[in-house]
């Protein structure tokens, strides 16, 4: 499968000239610090893109690990494949790598030549040299998150002292509420998408809450347009499959696309010079119509055409237990996030709350409940107890 990071669709001449770079070429002098050598950095960076566009190759993982001389490459390759015995898909295995790979550098770069040597302290350093670097705390927290599960592999290999992570290092993030797409600029988006397959493909986003992974790894036989659904064989974050379903626009919207599109291509949407679009692909198309729509300005993601579809469903009545399984979501916690974004019902008993106080229609004190007052106090004991075990 021939894909790239750099756009959404290149010449045969482009990639073959990608294919180039994995050549042996002469090695610069190797400069000191914490930062990867260019040379041997660049090979990195071209092996982790194409390994992020294709999905599909653990050989060249694997390759990617060998190029690394850091200390603890050799255990990361063990972890790797351990991550592979244990049914990991290659690309939670590549973004597990790239945070991986940073904290192995900084070791390197504090002078520390043997994994066996890292620290508490060094674990630390690490985040605040993240935090240093001007990256978004999410990205701290994720980086740290898999330098964590690479610990606990050398705990249990008995390479590292298990005290390192007896208590994890936790960055507590903002409550952010997800981001939905204004009714009236999801009009003016869909007016603004130019060709049959790019109204599909944003369509089937907007209505049917998948993921652009789920998306992009579509093929033409998981769509019945008779039955109106979309079958997702394995969902692209907790692998559980599922089904979605096609309101009317969608359907029509596919029956064009797949009268026009090639019968000989396997996946549902797929680029001029690929099997299937990219990543990078899909996001162009949603920032050109976006631009084409006037837009740009409001920093929409193609990820929020998923808020905008829980959002939309949500106000409409739906169930959280059932927009969940539409979502595909493990825990219902998640799912919940979005009735604290916009709700009617809360919107209505608010306003109807407010008219009675603003019209002098409230009378008592405002004392606790004796039964409110037991129970605050019984969890300030708790808490002060649990501070006595952990000190």
């Amino acid at each position: 499968m021939a894909r790239s990071g750099l756009g959404e669709e290149h010449p045969p001449a482009v990639r073959f000239q990608s294919r180039q770079l994995f050549q042996e070429r002469p090695q610069s002098p190797r400069p000191t610090g914490s930062c990867p050598p260019r040379d041997r950095d660049y090979d990195l960076t071209v092996l982790f893109g194409i390994l992020t566009e294709r999905r599909d190759s653990f050989a060249t993982l694997l390759r990617a690990i060998s190029l690394m001389e850091v200390p603890g490459s050799e255990h990361l390759r063990l972890y790797v494949q351990d991550m592979r015995r244990r049914n990991c898909k290659l690309s939670s295995m590549v973004n597990a790598v790239n945070g991986i790979k940073l904290f192995l550098w900084f070791l390197k770069g504090i002078g520390k030549e043997r994994i066996e040597e890292v620290t508490r302290a060094d674990l630390e350093a690490f985040v605040e040299h993240e935090q240093d670097r001007g990256l978004k705390l999410l990205s701290v927290r994720t980086y740290l998150a898999h330098v964590h599960a690479f610990l606990y592999f050398l705990i249990e290999e008995e390479l590292i002292a298990p005290q390192i992570l007896r208590r994890r290092i936790r960055l507590r993030l903002p409550q952010r509420l997800p981001r939905a797409i204004e009714p009236t600029d999801v009009k003016r988006l869909l007016d603004a998408v130019a060709s049959t397959r790019d109204r599909a493909m944003v369509l089937v986003l907007l209505r049917t809450g998948m993921r652009i992974g789920e998306v992009l790894e579509t093929r033409v036989s998981d769509v019945n347009l008779q039955e109106r659904t979309i079958t997702i064989p394995e969902g692209e974050k907790n692998r559980q499959g599922r089904i979605v379903y096609l309101s009317d626009d969608v359907r029509d919207a596919l029956q064009h696309w797949l009268a026009e599109r090639d019968a000989g291509k396997v996946f549902l949407f797929y680029a001029q010079w690929g099997t299937s679009l990219t990543y990078n692909g899909a996001r162009c198309i949603f920032r050109r119509a976006l631009q084409r729509a006037g837009l740009a300005h409001k920093g929409y993601t193609i990820h929020c055409l998923r808020h905008t579809f829980a959002s939309e469903l949500l106000n409409a009545g739906m169930r959280l237990e059932c927009l969940q399984q539409l979502l595909g979501h493990d825990s219902i916690e998640i799912t919940r996030r979005y009735a604290r974004l916009t709700n009617k019902t809360r919107r209505e008993e608010y306003f109807q709350a407010m008219a009675i106080i603003e019209q002098g229609g409230i009378d008592g004190s405002y004392r606790l409940d004796s039964e409110l007052q037991a129970i605050l106090k019984e969890k300030e004991l708790l808490a002060a107890y649990r501070k006595e075990l952990s000190a």
